[in-house]
Order: structure tokens, then C-alpha cells, then sequence
């Protein structure tokens, strides 16, 4: 049977699932109701947002409050118990009313045709001997008044004649009560009484002459000759007043008795869920008040039932968590004091071996080759352990909280070619040369240039070191509030596995690789801390074999939070790209990309001079200029890190998407 509504199709105007958006077509998006094309778009996107502005509050209650759910569950479930219950109950009631007011009324009709049919048939004044001047009509007034008069107010007597077919049911007819026979009698009754000698009832509307409202009856019928031999009908109209009566007080009783036992139900599911519901509640609010520092934060604890045990497991939790804080806060302290006091006092006895190895190592010409050795490594050895100990004391600082930074307005290109000038000695000696892409245009952001120039000086000394003898390209591009810098080598890359252990303090990714530039193994660890202090991120890419990339990314102004960078991650050269471009374009007939890395459009350079390089791909200068809110398209996601995390930690944060994480290296 129809609603007179239809179903909604599925799907969404205008759009076509598993179809790509062609040119000028803006994608499909998940969540977007309509597309800003659809004829009447904004109409009902503004209608339906005004609906549903006044019932996100409703949701966002019933998403949030258990005991809401718990109690309106129980008042819809009673509720619905309630009417079944008071369907089958009145049901019951109506069918046993109707089948006892039936019996009663099958009883009285009978006895009233047979009553009516002996006076027809008895001999004398009233009888067929008594002559056929008698009118039939006076003898069914008689016949009706006499069968009525023992039912007042019970049922009332109609008579009518059936000689004529068809003709008005008030012709000849005879009524007690006021009934109006032509409106209380249906046709078909009339019909079944017509047809055959038994009695025959139907339910009807009993409408009445005099301003009576009608109602509800049940009509008994029959056919019987009179006096003169005429056949005649008679019927019996019993009101069903009473049995309505009685079946609207018992609706009213079981409404009135489900409403209390819903509304019942419902303060007893309240009382009991909010007994289970508030410690939880109270939990929760501890719990976040733990996590927050406050380690002091206790429940309280009454009775000895389930929820009692469970609040004394979770003070002991607390109070267990709270012991083991404190114990490692204090063991950090204890560390954390114990190498500044020794890189402290580590400075005056190295001052001395220092100015008693310089005069040994002005002396080497007139020691024999051993001893002259020796005194060039006592040298070396002591620069790298001046630089160790610097390292330590910066990282104390970092870890005691006392990093200041002295943020202002720099060009980063100044700084990159600074790094550059002094990384080109040791890239000449390893038979490579450092390329500079993209310093056509300031690249500006307020940073401390004495931390971006060690963090740049650490990737591009530690990018050459793992180089094996390429070139080495620093990539630098500016857009939105982000400015970036990345360096990239084409050497032994980074094996899966070492995202994690990229930035770990002293870690390296092949223990047996010496070090030819007396690293201290501290620098990504100091390098993380001071992107994190300027409020950025210092990421990491690589691939076996395919070389690495790290990426600095700094915001344009201190205290802008990041919301992406302008380079890519993943370099436009590296092994999975170059084979996805060279899939599409065999599909298309094209040649294939060049293997020169660029990035920005501009043409790659040294920090001094610059020799001609192959151009760049389209591809690659068109990403300079993109958008950074627009970025995590590119490939890459950035996640941003906790102001929380401890120094030192794995705090390489390049991860794309599921088949995109890229591994790193630790210098």
C-alpha cells in the first residue's frame, strides 16, 4: 500500500559512482551532500544545514551520554511491551464482550420470533380465524410495540414488509424506539433475511428519528408471515453502548497503568545506570586529570561491591603510575645534572691536554714518523672530543628546558651558501659536487641562523659523508606560511626499519662505517630539537640504494603553526616515481623523464659559480609554487609531533600513506 512518499535513490546528484572527474569537473568528495553545479545546490544545501544546526547538539548529547541511551533504550522498549500488551488485552476484551453480547442478543431474538410467530399462528380475535377485515399493519404495530415493551432500553423491534421488490424500507415498516429502519438495516441483511427462512445478523450504526446520536449495534433478522399469510420481516437492534463503555474504560485503565510502568521503568533504569555510570564518570574525569601532571588525583571509595574494587584498583594504578614518575623524573634529573656537571668539568682538564698537544703537534718535525703520528691524531681525537663535549652540553640544555631562541628575519639562501662553502672541501675530496635549486628568490622566514646553519651544516656534511661520490642537491622553496630546505644524496639510502631510529641519540645505520668527518653521533638528535624549537619539523626519506632526503621545514613567521611544506618528501627521482612515470608515460608514447633531480624551475647551481645543468622537468618547478595547505597531496603526510615528547626520541615524522613510509639514516 502506498505512503504517498517514495524512497530517495542512492547516490548523489550529478555524480556517477566509479567515474574519474574529467578537466573543469570538480571531484567527488565523501561528506558533500551536493555539488556547487546541481541545479537548486545551495538552496538545500542551506536548508538542510538550518535543520540540522538545532539537532547537532541532540547528537552530539547522545553520542557522548551512556546513561541517555540506557534510559531512552528502556522507555522505548517498555513502551513498546506496554502496547503490545494493551493490544492483545483489549483484543480480548472486545472479543469476549461481542461473543457474550452476541449469545445474549441470539437468545432474546429467538425467543421474540417465536413469540411473534404463535400470536400469527393462534386461532380466536387474533388469529387467521378470525376474519380478514383485520389490517396486517395494525397487527405488526401491536406485534412491534408488544416485543418491545420487554426491552427498554435494551434493544428495539422493527418490522417490515418484503412483498414489494425493491421498494422504500419505510413503506409498511414498524419501529419502536425512533430507529430510522431505511438508515439502521443495511441492504445486504435485508437480502440474506429475504432469501432464506433462518435468522441472519450483521453489526451496523443505529440511527434514530429524533436527535438521538447514533451508535454502535448488532442486528438479528428473520422472516415470518402474519396474521393474513404476508410474509414480513422482523428485527432485533441491540445498541452496543454498554460493551463500548466497558472497552473504553479498560483503554483508559491500561493507558494510564502502561504510562505509570514506562515512566517507572524509566526513573528505575535512571537510578540504576547512574549508579554504574558515575564512577565511571568520575574515572574518566581522573583520568584526565592524570594525564594532564595532576598524579595526585585519587577516587573516592564507598562500599565493598564491583565498582568499589575497581576504584581501589585504580587508585593503586595511580598510585603505583605515580611512584614510577617520579622515580624517572628524578633518575632523568640525577642523568641529566650528571652530564652537564661532567661536560662542565671535562672543559679544564681539556683545556690543558689541548694546549699540551698543540705544543706537541707544532713539534711532530723533530720526532720520528711514529711519534709524529701520534701527535696528529692526539690532535684530531681532541677536536672531536671538544666537539663531543659541546654536543653534550646542548643536549643538556635541551633536556633541562633552557634552549632559548633568537628568532629574526633571515634569508636562508645566505645560510645555505655559508654551509655550502664550508661542506665544498670535504665533497671535492670525495669526488662530488653540492648543487643549490631554487635560490632564484628570497627564501625568508624569522629563525635563530645560528641553529638553522648547524642543522643545514649536519644534513649536507652527513649527505656528502653517505654520498659515495655524487652530487649532492640542496633543494630550497618558500610558499604560503612555510619555507623549506631539503637535502638530498644518491648514495647507500636507508634500509626499512630505520624511520624509528633515525634521530636516536649516537645511533647509526652501519655500526662498521667509519667516520671520516669525526661525527659525534649527536647530530640529528640536536638538529630535531632545534626544528622542533622553531616550531617545525626535520623530516627523513630514503630507499636501499636510491640515496636519501632529509627535509627542513621552518614557518614563515615564529609561533605560525605548520600546515604543510613546499617540497615534497619523496623526491620527484626517486625509484618508485621514476618507475610510475615511466608506466604512464609508455602508456601515452612518451619519453622518458631525465634523471638530473631539480626542483623550483630554476637552474641547479653551486653556492659559488654555476655551471649550466639540464633543465627541469615542468612537473617539478610547477610544485614550488603550490599551496601548503594543498600539500599532503603531494604524496606525503605530514604528523605533526607532541610539544610533550622527550629529547632524543625517534622523531621522524614521514609518513605517507599505507605503502608510502619511507625509511631514514642516522649520521
Amino acid at each position: 500500500m502506498s505512503r504517498g512518499s517514495a524512497a530517495p535513490k542512492p547516490g548523489n546528484p550529478g555524480v556517477r559512482a566509479g567515474r574519474a572527474a574529467g578537466p573543469g569537473r570538480q571531484p567527488w568528495r565523501p561528506g558533500r551532500l551536493l555539488q556547487d553545479g546541481a541545479p537548486g545546490g545551495p538552496v538545500l544545501r542551506l536548508l538542510v544545514r538550518w535543520v540540522r544546526r538545532p539537532l547537532l547538539p541532540a547528537v552530539r548529547l547522545w553520542r557522548r551520554n551512556i546513561q541517555l541511551r540506557v534510559v531512552v533504550g528502556t522507555l522505548l522498549m517498555s513502551l513498546g511491551v506496554v502496547l503490545l500488551l494493551g493490544f492483545v488485552v483489549i483484543g480480548q476484551m472486545r472479543n469476549g464482550l461481542l461473543d457474550a453480547k452476541e449469545r445474549a442478543a441470539q437468545s432474546q431474538a429467538s425467543g421474540g420470533f417465536s413469540a411473534a410467530q404463535d400470536r400469527a399462528d393462534e386461532p380466536g380475535p387474533g388469529g387467521p380465524d378470525g376474519g380478514t377485515a383485520r389490517a396486517s399493519l395494525n397487527w405488526r404495530s401491536d406485534l412491534v410495540v408488544q416485543l418491545a415493551s420487554g426491552g427498554q432500553g435494551a434493544f428495539n423491534v422493527v418490522a417490515l414488509s418484503s412483498d414489494t421488490e425493491g421498494a422504500a424500507p419505510s413503506r409498511g415498516a414498524r419501529a419502536s424506539g425512533g430507529v430510522e429502519p431505511a438508515r439502521s438495516i443495511p441492504v445486504t441483511l435485508r437480502e440474506s433475511v429475504a432469501q432464506g427462512p433462518g435468522a441472519f445478523q450483521t453489526y451496523t450504526r443505529i440511527n434514530y428519528s429524533d436527535g438521538k446520536p447514533s451508535e454502535a449495534g448488532l442486528v438479528i433478522g428473520k422472516r415470518l408471515n402474519d396474521i393474513d399469510g404476508n410474509a414480513y420481516e422482523l428485527y432485533y437492534l441491540f445498541p452496543l453502548t454498554q460493551e463500548e463503555d466497558s472497552l473504553a474504560l479498560v483503554k483508559t485503565t491500561l493507558a494510564t497503568a502502561g504510562l505509570f510502568v514506562v515512566v517507572l521503568l524509566g526513573a528505575i533504569a535512571w537510578l540504576v545506570v547512574r549508579q554504574v555510570v558515575t564512577p565511571v564518570r568520575m574515572a574518566a574525569g581522573i583520568a584526565e586529570r592524570l594525564s594532564a601532571g595532576r598524579l595526585q588525583e585519587r577516587m573516592k571509595v564507598t562500599g565493598e561491591d564491583d565498582i568499589a574494587r575497581l576504584g581501589e584498583a585504580f587508585n593503586k594504578m595511580a598510585q603505583n603510575l605515580q611512584h614510577k614518575i617520579q622515580q624517572l623524573e628524578e633518575l632523568s634529573r640525577m642523568q641529566r645534572r650528571f652530564v652537564s656537571d661532567v661536560s662542565h668539568e671535562l672543559r679544564t682538564p681539556l683545556t690543558t691536554v689541548r694546549m699540551a698537544a698543540d705544543v706537541i703537534h707544532e713539534a711532530r718535525e723533530d720526532f720520528d714518523p711514529v711519534t709524529a703520528r701520534s701527535a696528529e691524531l692526539l690532535g684530531d681525537q681532541l677536536d672531536r672530543f671538544e666537539s663531543l663535549l659541546s654536543d653534550l652540553l646542548e643536549i643538556s640544555r635541551f633536556d633541562a628546558g633552557a634552549a632559548a631562541l633568537e628568532a629574526e628575519p633571515i634569508d636562508l639562501r645566505e645560510v645555505v651558501r655559508r654551509v655550502i662553502g664550508g661542506a665544498e672541501p670535504l665533497a671535492e675530496r670525495k669526488g662530488g659536487r653540492i648543487l643549490v635549486v631554487g635560490d632564484e628568490q628570497p627564501v625568508v622566514a624569522e629563525a635563530d641562523a645560528r641553529r638553522v646553519e648547524r642543522v643545514l651544516r649536519n644534513l649536507v656534511v652527513n649527505a656528502v659523508e653517505h654520498g659515495e661520490g655524487r652530487d649532492v642537491v640542496v633543494r630550497m622553496a618558500a610558499a604560503g606560511g612555510a619555507v623549506a630546505v631539503a637535502v638530498r644524496d644518491y648514495g647507500v639510502g636507508l634500509k626499512p626499519g630505520e624511520a624509528t631510529r633515525v634521530f636516536n641519540r649516537f645511533w647509526r645505520a652501519d655500526p662498521a662505517r667509519a667516520r671520516t668527518t669525526g661525527g659525534t653521533g649527536l647530530g640529528l638528535s640536536i638538529a630535531v630539537e632545534d626544528a622542533r624549537l622553531h616550531g617545525g619539523w626535520l623530516q627523513a626519506w630514503g630507499e636501499p640504494g636510491g640515496g636519501s632526503q632529509f627535509r627542513l621545514t621552518l614557518p614563515r613567521t615564529a609561533d605560525e603553526p605548520l600546515r604543510g611544506s613546499p617540497i615534497p618528501l619523496e623526491p620527484e627521482d626517486s625509484r618508485r616515481n621514476r618507475e610510475r612515470a615511466a608506466a604512464e608515460e609508455a602508456s601515452q608514447g612518451a619519453g622518458r623523464l631525465p634523471t638530473v633531480p631539480g626542483q623550483g624551475g630554476g637552474s641547479a647551481r653551486t653556492g659559488l659559480s654555476a655551471p649550466p645543468r639540464t633543465a627541469l622537468p615542468p612537473r617539478q618547478a610547477a610544485q614550488v609554487a603550490a599551496d601548503p595547505t594543498a600539500l599532503p597531496g603531494n604524496g606525503s603526510r605530514v604528523v605533526a609531533r607532541g610539544a610533550g615528547e622527550r629529547a632524543g626520541e625517534g622523531a621522524s615524522s614521514t609518513t605517507q600513506d599505507a605503502e608510502r613510509e619511507g625509511t631514514t639514516r642516522g649520521r
